[in-house]
């Protein structure tokens, strides 16, 4: 299986196949990912194996933002018989850097729909989180804004307009992460046809 470098997705002209490899840690070596004519074909350590895109049950696309890199997407392969991988739109550099691969990731993920499509594949396509993690997801949210709100009324009617200032930035900040983690990842399904822009980079 060819090398490519792990920061991006390569395909050279008039190619059959369409490469993508990233870094899942400092520590791992790259996780390296083939489209070829007979399917994905994956090498991640000392493993590696060759999946038909016939025979590829299902893929879940999600958002997954971490500390260290807020644009960080992932797709969730599962196989019939048994089997899963992932592939990330980040690779590790260094202990404090993660860099982004925006365009390799999204080529890679595109392009394994149009195969299985054209392979006649019946497999499960999803977006976002699992339901019930869901639901749970937004309960607490909902709480927690509750909580917010009534500490914002009480700083008010105290005039503590410093504290309720920062409770107003938190809320803000609060809103823009948690907010959009639970935006994008609303459980849905999907078509090859029509893939998630918000689950894609």
């Amino acid at each position: 299986m060819p090398t490519s470098r792990p920061n991006q997705a390569t395909e050279g002209e008039g190619a059959r196949t369409l490469s993508y490899a990233y870094k899942a840690s400092l520590i791992s070596s790259a996780q390296q990912f083939e489209l070829t004519d007979a399917g994905l074909s994956w090498r991640i350590g000392s493993r590696s194996g060759v999946w038909p895109y016939a025979e590829i049950a299902s893929i879940r696309l999600s958002y997954r933002p971490m500390t260290m890199q807020a644009r960080r997407f992932r797709a969730d392969i599962k196989r019939r018989g048994g089997g899963r991988i992932a592939i990330v739109s980040t690779s590790w550099q260094t202990v404090t850097l993660m860099t982004p691969q925006d365009q390799g990731y999204r080529a890679f993920i595109t392009e394994l729909h149009r195969r299985m499509k054209a392979a006649g594949s019946k497999a499960s396509l999803a977006g976002g989180i699992g339901t019930a993690t869901y639901g749970a997801a937004v309960v607490m949210l909902a709480l927690l804004a509750i909580a917010m709100v009534g500490l914002l009324l009480r700083a008010l009617t105290t005039s503590e307009f410093t504290g309720a200032l920062f409770l107003v930035g938190i809320a803000i900040w609060f809103a823009w992460t948690i907010g959009g983690f639970i935006k994008r990842n609303r459980p849905r399904r999907y078509t090859f046809d029509e893939l998630p822009e918000t689950l894609l980079p």
